[in-house]
């Protein structure tokens, strides 16, 4: 997708508000009708059926019936695209859409002239029964473009995205390999040496933000000055998540264009930010210190910069074990969780190797998917890991 920010005019937002009202209401009518559904019943109405039951509701009420044709069936075409996701086991199963959480459309069908760039920041794009709407030139549109889809964001933000399958970087072919560790104090460790983190929000705008917060718990819920404040927090909110966008982009593209082969640590990283607060029955333990814990791991981006040098960088993106990859020493290959004296250092205790713990473990990553290293797996404590690197001495004897 290559998004740009909509600037439509106070009539056109309210028209592209109506579209995004109409699409949401049949797409809960559509996530209502499968939920009756129940093994030994009649299937669920497809695509086909409910189009068919789309007209029929159109022809009798006249407040959908002045919507646009278009974005109520792809809204349709995106439930079923969802349900054979969730078959797929793929996705989880669709819920209901809520009015400000996840608003949008789509159109298909895009022709030529609805596309067309007035000055160098400023182009223009055609919306069913909106009319032009303006928009920022920010990069050059994807060629042969057949849908987009509008959106609006928790802050209140128009968006289009076109539909256009990027072109991957170009592999620099130095046959250089790098090792790329995530961390929650430190974002990125890179096997030369490299640090840097995700920027986050300012001192003054994390003190803003309490202030907001701490005002819109006093809020009176349904209140005017209630929705002021969720708006302002979804404001500096918005201001993070572009920032830590923007962070992932560069460093994503910085990595494909200068490396061959990128190993990363194969994290489950739904897994790893799961809550840990249990149930009544079987309470959990530690549950504010692991919610601080998955909001730094979400904060860091970690998920999405793996996923972004998959798109830019295909094939050339090694994911390793990441099982004792920062308790091994990358000098004499000794495990032991000793080593790690702190977070960020890393000092041996069979050879006394001393360096940064983040850097050391990249570099283990990068021996790993350079092929010069095997992952220890498997194995007791006594006769020791079953894979293990060959041992340069033995081979010379004899």
């Amino acid at each position: 997708m290559s998004r740009y920010r909509l600037s439509p005019t106070p009539a056109q937002e309210a028209a592209l508000a109506e579209h995004c009202g109409h699409a949401r209401y049949v797409w809960n009518l559509a996530v209502e009708q499968h939920s009756h559904w129940r093994p030994g019943r009649k299937s669920a109405p497809g695509f086909a059926e409910q189009c068919r039951q789309l007209t029929e509701a159109r022809a009798e009420f006249a407040w959908l019936r002045s919507g646009s044709i278009v974005v109520q069936q792809q809204a349709l075409k995106d439930f079923t695209q969802a349900m054979a996701n969730f078959f797929g086991e793929t996705h989880k199963r669709p819920t209901w859409r809520r009015r400000g959480q996840g608003e949008g459309f789509r159109i298909v069908a895009v022709k030529a002239g609805d596309v067309r760039r007035l000055s160098r920041n400023v182009g223009e794009i055609r919306v069913p029964k909106v009319g032009r709407v303006r928009f920022r030139w920010s990069r050059a549109i994807p060629e042969g473009v057949k849908s987009y889809r509008v959106t609006r964001d928790s802050a209140g933000r128009w968006f289009v995205a076109f539909a256009a399958i990027p072109e991957s970087l170009p592999t620099p072919g130095t046959g250089v390999v790098v090792g790329v560790d995530r961390g929650v104090a430190v974002s990125v460790a890179l096997s030369n040496g490299e640090m840097t983190s995700a920027p986050t929000l300012r001192e003054t705008e994390k003190a803003r933000l309490l202030r907001l917060v701490r005002k819109l718990a006093r809020a009176r819920k349904g209140s005017r000055r209630r929705g002021e404040v969720k708006a302002a927090i979804a404001r500096l909110r918005a201001r993070e998540t572009d920032r830590r966008k923007d962070w992932v982009e560069k460093t994503s593209t910085g990595l494909a264009r200068r490396f061959d082969v990128i190993g990363v640590e194969d994290l489950k990283v739904k897994n790893m930010t799961r809550s840990a607060k249990g149930t009544v029955e079987t309470p959990g333990r530690n549950v504010r210190q692991k919610a601080g814990l998955n909001r730094g791991i979400l904060a860091a981006g970690w998920g999405r910069l793996v996923e972004r040098l998959e798109h830019k960088a295909p094939g050339r993106v090694v994911k390793v074990n990441p099982r004792f990859t920062s308790q091994t020493c990358n000098a004499c290959a000794h495990i032991a969780k000793e080593n790690r004296e702190s977070q960020a250092d890393f000092l041996c205790v069979a050879c006394g190797h001393q360096a940064n713990a983040d850097v050391n473990a990249a570099r283990n990553i990068r021996d790993i998917a350079a092929g010069h290293a095997v992952n220890a797996r498997g194995g007791d404590r006594v006769a020791g890991p079953v894979k293990r690197e060959p041992q340069h001495d033995l081979l010379l004897v004899g």
